[in-house]
């Protein structure tokens, strides 16, 4: 006779797998140990292949038949969440509410247009708006306190979560017109920035502990957000990355100098659409992802933005930001 697992049985093995032990998928589960312990021995007696290795372990560990169960089960428990989420969708209709989570790497011109749009298109709609940085978006979504996140720094994929790209964004180099580091008038290397100080946002949501993105100085002073570190810079207190978008008229104005830093990466990096698996967006969600995604991706590359920013600069004329 064919093996014919249930779901929860699968849901068992996916918990203990990714918990490390019985216990701590008995308390994940809030079911009894024994409990656990016997899901797992009826599941490899149904498939006849043992799925741990017990012995001389204190944590059960995978057997190549369980590493490959693994995947199977993943998929097929996906499957039925992608399945309740579509029910859910078709029986709810319109959002009542929007939750959305955007990261300052989104141009504000582009959010307030989306806005201006949703707010048309959708009058019986309520908007809750939070603003993140770095992880914070993906921990806002993970939550459940955001319906979709709009921004980059997908530092870690998760199984639970659908990222879709929609458009791209960079940072910039910069310091106030009369810091030292604008007056170099030539290439700058790492020695001259080594002993400056360079402002640096801390990520609240401590998905990037550990990890610093293009921080060359010795010397940093971190802050809590970009529209802080925007305000130090200004002041010249210190030189750092911004994204482009923000910095759009201090750039055109002359506030601030873009820094040629061969040292410091200033490629393009994507902006995503992020949601859960579980809770698809609805009507009006999928409405605000689509306008994002038209938005986004007409924005301009490094060498347009660079090029548009020399022009003003020419001109003398300022423009608002993106």
């Amino acid at each position: 006779m064919l093996p014919n697992p249930t779901l929860d049985q699968l849901q068992v093995f996916l918990t203990v797998a990714e918990t490390g032990s019985f216990s701590a998928a008995s308390r994940a589960l809030n079911r009894a140990q024994s409990v656990v312990s016997y899901t797992i021995a009826n599941l490899e007696a149904q498939l006849e292949v043992p799925l741990f290795e017990r012995s001389g372990a204190r944590q059960p560990k995978l057997t190549e038949a369980g590493k490959a169960m693994l995947e199977d089960a993943r998929r097929i428990l996906g499957d039925l969440q992608v399945m309740r989420a579509r029910v859910k969708s078709l029986r709810e209709g319109l959002e009542a509410e929007v939750s959305v989570a955007i990261s300052v790497m989104v141009p504000s011109r582009a959010l307030v247009d989306v806005l201006h749009e949703f707010r048309e298109m959708f009058p019986s709609v309520s908007l809750s708006l939070n603003v993140g940085e770095l992880g914070m978006v993906m921990d806002l979504v993970l939550s459940g306190k955001a319906t979709i996140g709009i921004g980059g720094a997908v530092v870690k994929q998760d199984d639970s979560i659908v990222t879709e790209r929609i458009g791209h964004s960079f940072m910039l180099p910069v310091a106030a017109h009369n810091h030292p580091l604008a007056g170099i008038g030539r290439p700058l290397t790492l020695g001259d920035v080594r002993e400056e100080v360079q402002l640096v946002v801390t990520d609240a949501s401590g998905r990037t502990k550990g990890r610093d993105f293009n921080v060359l100085s010795y010397k940093t002073w971190r802050v809590s957000d970009i529209a802080t570190k925007h305000q130090l810079i200004r002041a010249g207190l210190g030189w750092g990355g911004l994204p482009a978008s923000v910095i759009h008229d201090d750039l055109t104005s002359g506030t601030l100098v873009h820094l040629d830093l061969d040292a410091y990466e200033q490629g393009e990096y994507p902006i995503y659409s992020v949601r859960q698996l579980a809770n698809p967006p609805g009507p009006a969600a999928t409405w605000m992802i689509d306008a994002f995604r038209t938005r986004l991706s007409a924005c301009p590359s490094q060498v347009d933005f660079h090029a548009q920013i020399a022009e003003l600069q020419e001109a003398g004329t300022p423009l608002a930001a993106e």
